[in-house]
């Protein structure tokens, strides 16, 4: 039986909990939508009002404005996602398959989880693709840092680089590896599907290549003497 999803995020990134309420909650599942369909560039909180019925005001009483709302749709990705690694590689004794496991995690399509009915998964995965670095790739990003608006991110990359590191206690280089992995995964599904000529898997558009291409980079750079 899958244990109960429990993710906490940093009070930090909104005014009012938008777990505690249904307006809360709807705003969530259509910020989701809408930057899956808009893109985050053309996402504003007046067309958000406009969706859900609301006011712009209404909206500005959870969130300060759409970077914090960025930051905390991708932190809650990547608990989300930490969740999912550690369910799924919880009762794997080997390393190397659990690694392998992580990698195929990270690569596949994702599903829409059930447990969380205001939010699809898999919308929010192909945010996390084509828009999650905006949430750290900006002017304030040390601020941010500062109030740990990041660390789902880095708990996540921390618990691959222990995986990494399980594989071979000598590699020197487990955080390095890990973030390459995770954002590989990502790059390479962009590139794949939009700037196809940046890959090798422009034509068939496979993910089981993205997956045995981070394979073979990983398992060389890991298992090298």
């Amino acid at each position: 039986m899958k244990p109960q999803l429990q993710i906490r995020m940093n009070e930090a990134l909104y005014l009012r909990n938008p777990e505690s309420s249904a307006l809360g909650k709807s705003i969530i599942k259509h910020s989701v939508e809408m930057i899956y369909a808009q893109g985050i560039e053309t996402f504003t909180f007046k067309k958000l009002a406009a969706e859900i019925g609301t006011t712009e005001a209404s909206i500005y009483r959870y969130f300060e404005n759409k970077h914090k709302l960025l930051v905390y749709l991708t932190a809650w990705y990547w608990g989300w996602l930490e969740f999912q690694i550690s369910f799924h590689t919880n009762n794997i004794k080997e390393p190397a398959v659990k690694l392998k496991r992580v990698i195929k995690l990270l690569t596949s399509t994702v599903v829409d989880d059930k447990q969380t009915h205001h939010i699809n998964e898999s919308f929010l995965h192909q945010i996390i693709i084509a828009e999650g670095s905006k949430a750290y790739l900006t002017k304030q990003v040390g601020e941010d840092n500062k109030q740990q608006f990041f660390k789902p991110y880095k708990d996540l990359c921390a618990v691959i680089g222990h995986i990494i590191s399980e594989v071979n206690p000598k590699y020197k280089y487990p955080k390095s590896l890990a973030t390459t992995i995770v954002e590989m995964a990502h790059f390479q599904n962009f590139f794949m599907n939009n700037l196809p000529s940046l890959t090798d898997f422009g034509k068939t558009k496979e993910e089981s290549e993205i997956i045995a291409f981070l394979n073979d980079l990983v398992f060389s750079s890991v298992k090298k003497k």
